[in-house]
């Protein structure tokens, strides 16, 4: 097999960037061990069926962290610096890495008390934990933690101690059906701490304020029946913390909300009416720790406070004063984004956005928020001379207002956590490109909400929108005759209908610092309402429904996503993120194709970053001659993104990504073979590109720059498959600036 001079270059610098990096060990110190890894093993009868992840966290000292079968490239930047640590190369190159985890023998024994004193919470009682170090190879050594599981009891028997004085016997007794530890439960110090928080989380509800899970005391006997356990279930009237029991014992009693005050700067203008409604707290109502955490999540999703405080303070008299502080935030803003990207032929995109919100307009935290975005495009030849023949300008116009509660609905109907929003929105979009002029009038009525700060939903009942195209180019319709999927989707049309997103995240920070994951779907659906009417409507030439000179547009539109990131190493720098998408969209009844707005396309900051927005697909298709500017789309789109973070130095972070998708068609009848998905056609149609970002991390803004390179380019019939010397060619590769994480 021959190998192209480029070819041959990357494979030498590869192998002799391996060979300098194989040594992970060699600037340990004389004596000094590399921890290679940690090895738990578990024996005893039961250790079959043991399990608890989190055994490893209990050890003191983790090996350095790695991305694939025991690989850490930080470990290896590191090694490439010399002994001197005080040289300024060797300091540079060591911010970039991670340096070797040395071996402490002190740290085992550590580890192995650790170990077992978790077990022992855990219910394992009698556990043994050995610790010894394997024979070190080439100054690595690896420790091996034997455990050997000890003996569980479980519980045969439950007594009840309880207060005697006042209700709170009846109280706790209507609480049982709740109670997670029962006759035949293991018996763990785990298993008690979680029944007494929940306890006395329940209680609290009841109106027992100040009560906590100190106020429980547990009993165990193992000696009256060997291998069972008999458990004492108390309450005590004190806290265990008290250094007094009994001088500090009070009748548990049930408390009341008794006056509730809301306060706020004189300079604040806010309905004082509106706040009262929100607020759960009311006067003379059992004390409940839910309600008054419920008041606190209501009042902080306005999102207008800068910070919401309830006191507590209790009386003699078993009253509960509450009061509330607000404190506002600025209640209006001017945001600022930006993406840009570009590729070997010289095609430059620049999409700005400038938004001014305004968070309480008429006093009720009432959002207000107007949008201005752009989209240009253009060719720069050689000395940066712009080919005015190749442009694309976009302007674009949004003015939304969220209300905060449903309108037509009392806000008192609503008692959880959250406040769902009603929302109106207007929109104006411009397009002017070499081939036509395109204007969209759109506005929606919306509704949305949270449940729990991980659920998030958006309920569109009714969204329109208007496209209508003029100074179309002869030459453009021309070349569109053969081809009736593209002529149809470039008509005018109107557009009803409406549209549900789902979203759940298990955190929903805006720039998450911690393992997590999402899943979205989102569905459209346009003109099933005005079918029902359409034998009334006037018809066009081609035989559909028609409404102010125009036909409506009906289809179904399906997009759903799952993601996840794992982050991992020291203070949790390096992260894996995944993300898989797919979309699917039906057109049906008064139309013929979806309309070209509601189609899939792929490219981009965001998506597969060897190409640029809309120019790679459908299928193994070649770009379209119809178009100067590309302006690829589907009907179908399947993509999976994986990206590899890291650290460098100061707030810089680096990232490794594999891209892969495409867009197609659904329907051969209506489409050209290489434009449509099918199993025969899949493989080669994948688009796939891999690449490299630099980004720099402010904590409230994250800037970012990739480059991506085209791996399998399928409208390459010839050499789909693009080998190293061949990235920088053209069309091979583009560069993309934006804000925020791609996914």
């Amino acid at each position: 097999m021959r190998f192209s001079t480029g070819i041959r270059f990357l494979l030498f610098a590869a192998a002799g960037l391996f060979a300098a990096s194989c040594s992970t060990t060699r600037l340990l110190e004389k004596g000094e061990y590399r921890l290679e890894g940690n090895i738990i093993e578990i024996e005893g009868p039961d250790a079959d069926s043991f399990r608890d992840p989190d055994l490893e966290s209990y050890i003191r000292q983790q090996p350095n962290t790695s991305l694939v079968m025991g690989w850490s490239p930080l470990l290896n930047i590191y090694n490439w610096s010399g002994r001197n640590p005080d040289k300024w190369i060797n300091k540079l190159i060591r911010s970039l890495g991670e340096a070797p985890v040395v071996y402490d023998p002190d740290l085992v024994q550590v580890s192995a008390d650790n170990l077992q004193n978790h077990l022992e919470y855990l219910g394992w009682f009698g556990s043994r934990v050995e610790a010894r170090p394997d024979d070190p190879k080439k100054k690595r050594v690896r420790v091996r933690y034997t455990i050997h599981l000890g003996q569980r009891y479980p519980i045969s028997r439950i007594d009840y101690d309880l207060p005697t004085r006042g209700s709170f016997a009846e109280d706790f007794l209507a609480d049982t059906a709740s109670i997670t530890i029962r006759p035949g439960s293991w018996l763990s110090e785990s298993a008690l701490a979680a029944e007494s928080e929940r306890s006395a989380r329940a209680m609290r509800d009841k109106g027992y304020f100040g009560f906590t899970q100190t106020h429980y005391a547990f009993l165990a006997d193992t000696l009256t029946h060997p291998g069972e356990a008999i458990l004492r279930y108390q309450v005590l009237e004190h806290s265990r913390n008290e250094s007094d029991p009994a001088g500090a014992a009070r009748e548990l009693r049930p408390y009341h909300f008794r006056n509730v005050t809301i306060s706020y700067p004189e300079t604040m203008h806010f309905r004082d009416r509106y706040l009262r409604k929100v607020n759960g707290v009311i006067p003379g109502a059992p004390y409940s720790e839910t309600v008054a955490s419920n008041t606190y999540s209501r009042l902080s999703s306005i999102r207008f406070f800068n910070s919401v405080n309830l006191e507590m303070t209790p009386d003699d008299s078993a009253g509960v004063d509450c009061q509330i502080h607000l404190t506002p935030s600025n209640p209006n803003g001017i945001r600022f984004g930006i993406e840009a990207s570009t590729n070997s032929t010289g095609l430059v995109g620049i999409s700005p956005q400038l938004n001014y919100y305004h968070k309480n307009l008429f006093h009720g935290g009432e959002w207000l928020n107007i949008g201005l975005m752009g989209n240009f495009q253009m060719k720069v030849g050689k000395r940066l001379k712009l080919d005015r023949d190749v442009h694309s300008t976009e302007f674009g116009a949004t003015a939304s207002l969220s209300f905060p509660r449903i309108v037509g609905l009392p806000i008192a109907r609503f008692r959880g956590r959250t406040i769902p929003r009603t929302n109106l929105s207007f929109s104006y979009n411009y397009q002017d490109r070499p081939e036509y002029t395109r204007n969209i009038l759109s506005t929606a009525f919306q509704y949305s909400g949270n449940l729990q700060g991980k659920f998030f939903y958006q309920f569109a009942p009714a969204q329109l929108s208007i496209v209508r195209l003029y100074d179309v180019d002869p030459d453009f319709v021309m070349a569109m005759a053969n081809n009736p999927f593209l002529l149809y989707t470039y008509l005018d049309h109107f557009d009803a209908g409406s549209s549900v997103m789902l979203y759940y995240t298990t955190n929903a920070d805006a720039n998450p610092t911690t393992s997590y994951h999402y899943a979205r779907l989102q569905v459209d659906a346009s003109g099933n309402v005005l079918s029902l009417f359409n034998r009334w409507f006037p018809k066009d030439e081609a035989g559909q429904g028609i409404i102010w000179d125009t036909p409506y547009a009906q289809y179904v539109r399906l997009e759903g996503t799952l993601g996840k990131t794992w982050t991992f190493g020291r203070e949790d720098k390096q992260a894996i993120a995944t993300r898989v998408l797919g979309g699917i969209g039906f057109a049906y009844g008064n139309s013929f194709y979806m309309p070209f707005e509601k189609q899939f396309y792929a490219g981009g900051a965001g998506s597969l970053r060897g190409w640029q927005a809309r120019s790679v697909g459908p299928g193994t298709s070649p770009m379209l001659g119809n178009f100067v500017i590309p302006n690829q789309t589907g009907d179908v789109r399947l993509e999976a993104n994986l990206e590899y973070r890291f650290p460098l130095f100061w707030r810089l972070r680096g990232a490794l990504f594999v891209d892969a998708g495409n867009v197609w068609n659904r329907e051969q009848t209506s489409y050209e073979e290489s434009e449509v998905l099918t199993l025969k056609n899949f493989g080669r149609s994948l688009a796939c590109s891999w690449g490299t970002g630099i980004r720099v991390d402010l904590s409230y803004i994250l800037l970012r720059v990739d480059m991506g390179f085209r791996l399998h380019d399928p409208a390459n019939a010839d050499a789909p498959w693009r080998a190293p010397n061949h990235w920088f060619d053209a069309n091979g590769y583009a560069i993309h600036f934006g804000v925020g994480y791609p996914f």
